[in-house]
């Protein structure tokens, strides 16, 4: 009996083990299927987004897009909301410089191209400039979305869509659009395709465009048209590598107008060379001649108190060690200032800054900002060229414009800030409320050597070598500058750098021209001279009889005051050579 009662015990035991072990079994299974359930639920949830969602954000974009092409459309989006609210640009009278237009751009979808080669073949005959064997490798990549060309023109969607391909389709971007075309683009720069700014105003003013807030610049474009035609005219006529041109008014540093040549499209810069995409203007450093010979002049009379009649001898050359400083056409004689001046003479020049000496010449030309990059919203600048360590026979050649290289821009912000009365300008392009104001109350020459320097430009119009710069009413004065050019550490006799800086009127000085040309040579008309005077001087009297007309300016009616200005000077110079 007992025996019977222990197997039951037993027995009921048993079930119960195994009763318990079924019901865990039950709940791992019920686990794992809860699990398997989930990750179906997140695989289906994700290939309903990608399948029907997503389909109608991008058409063609399904999952056979990679990633990294997917994070590229993202960007492109981004950066074509970003163009679509890019500001215009304006010069100073409201015309138009840069704005920004909504453009159609080409794609395909490669999985619906039926026949790749003559889809490829037909693309090209649209897009001449396109490669067929880079056409045909993109139509074969199997992906859902290839860029073909972007920013097409109306008349080519047309001609795509009779090419009659499912797998081509457009999509609308933005552009951005230089209406004055290659005339500005030095000036207001250029961007890349999705309108970002690469250089001049547009990159140095990217983000305050992308805010959408507008930009006016001081530029004038019917003065910039007058410039450009002007100095590529000197170009062409003076078989000429280059040149660069600037206007500006010399009260506030204003840049009215700057050229560089040759120059480019800027709706195509891909395309340009690397000579046209150069900005003479604020990256050449060059030596510019006797043009430099109004800062030592200027230096010499800011330092030494002594009259205008004051004398150099010039009979003979200068020696310096092994250097020789020589005039261009010698008078060999004694020269007062104002003979050395009109006749340019190098050791006239040459001899005023030995007088001043290393370390006051030097100080003046940094004070001008001759030295240093100069200050300007055009981030494209370059940096002076100055002698290391700047010894004696530095301050000799620096006086007549040897040795010391700078930009077209350096020179006319210094001549400027000798000729409006001896007050320090800095160089400006960008005309708005929240751009610092050019300052006024700075001096950098007295205004009796102010006064001095603006008698001898006349002087060098009306008497000397400029004289093909004369616009008459406009009491024009100014500069000649004729440089060699450094080749392989030589001066090189046939190459030259030919400029002319032009000031009017020159009683009340506003305006400053100056035009500067590569390698111009000779020609028939000119007696085989290719220098500033013949080069450079009857354009720049070109675009101030231009710009009187266009600005409405008045010449000066005959025997009136302003007419005689600088009469003294011219008999004292009369009286002097009528006397040799």
């Amino acid at each position: 009996m007992m025996a019977m009662h222990r197997l039951r015990r037993n027995a009921i035991k048993l079930e119960g083990e195994r009763s318990s072990a079924l019901d865990l079994a039950r709940g791992r299974l019920v686990l794992i299927s809860a699990f398997f359930g989930l990750v179906y639920l997140v695989f289906a949830i994700r290939a309903f987004d990608l399948a029907v969602i997503q389909a109608f954000e991008m058409p063609y974009e399904s999952e056979a897009v990679d990633v990294v092409e997917v994070e590229d459309r993202a960007e492109a989006r981004e950066l074509s909301v970003v163009a679509k609210g890019r500001a215009d640009i304006y010069d100073r009278n409201g015309e138009l410089l840069a704005t920004t237009l909504k453009t159609s751009s080409l794609y395909a979808d490669t999985k619906l191209i039926s026949d790749p080669e003559n889809t490829a073949r037909e693309l090209v005959k649209i897009f001449p400039k396109l490669s067929y064997g880079k056409v045909l490798h993109k139509l074969q990549s199997g992906r859902r979305f290839e860029w073909i060309e972007r920013n097409i023109h109306p008349e080519k969607i047309d001609q795509v869509l009779r090419i009659g391909e499912p797998g081509l389709d457009f999509k609308e971007s933005y552009r951005r659009f230089y209406p004055q075309g290659e005339s500005t683009v030095h000036l207001v720069g250029y961007g890349d395709i999705d309108a970002q700014g690469l250089a001049g105003i547009e990159r140095s003013f990217n983000n305050y465009l992308n805010e959408g807030r507008e930009l006016r610049l001081t530029v004038d474009v019917r003065l910039q048209h007058i410039l450009r035609r002007e100095l590529e005219g000197s170009i062409r006529k003076f078989e000429a590598k280059a040149g660069a041109g600037v206007i500006m008014d010399v009260t506030t540093g204003e840049v009215l107008a700057g050229v560089s040549l040759p120059d480019f499209d800027p709706h195509d810069p891909g395309h340009a060379e690397k000579d046209e995409i150069f900005n003479m203007l604020t990256l050449g450093v060059y030596e510019l001649g006797s043009v430099f010979k109004i800062f030592s002049t200027a230096a010499f009379f800011e330092n030494k108190d002594v009259p205008m009649s004051v004398t150099f001898d010039a009979s003979e050359p200068i020696k310096v060690g092994r250097h020789t400083i020589r005039d261009y056409h010698a008078e060999n004689r004694v020269l007062s200032a104002p003979e050395v001046f009109m006749h340019s003479s190098n050791i006239g020049s040459a001899l005023m800054g030995q007088a001043v000496g290393t370390e006051k010449l030097r100080a003046f030309y940094k004070d001008l900002g001759l030295l240093d990059p100069v200050d300007f919203e055009v981030r494209e600048v370059a940096t002076p060229l100055v002698p290391q360590p700047w010894r004696e026979i530095n301050t000799l050649t620096a006086s007549y414009g040897h040795g010391v290289s700078t930009t077209p821009l350096h020179l006319v912000t210094g001549v400027s800030s000798i000729v409006n009365g001896g007050y320090a300008v800095k160089p400006k392009l960008v005309l708005d409320e929240t751009v610092s104001k050019t300052s006024t109350d700075v001096r950098v020459v007295s205004a009796e050597t102010a006064q001095r320097i603006r008698q001898l430009l006349r002087l060098v119009v009306t008497e000397g070598t400029g004289s093909k710069a004369e616009v008459k009413g406009y009491r024009v004065g100014g500069k000649t500058g004729t440089a060699e050019k450094i080749v392989n550490g030589k001066y090189d006799n046939k190459k030259k750098i030919s400029s002319f800086i032009g000031v009017f009127p020159m009683d009340a000085p506003k305006y400053a021209v100056y035009i500067m040309v590569d390698e111009p040579k000779g020609q028939k008309e000119t007696w085989g001279y290719a220098t500033g005077g013949w080069v450079a001087a009857p354009a720049v009297a070109r675009v101030i009889s231009s710009m009187a007309a266009v600005l409405g300016i008045p010449p000066a009616p005959e025997g009136s005051a302003p007419n005689h200005f600088g009469d003294s000077l011219r008999q004292f110079v009369s009286a002097r050579e009528g006397g040799r």
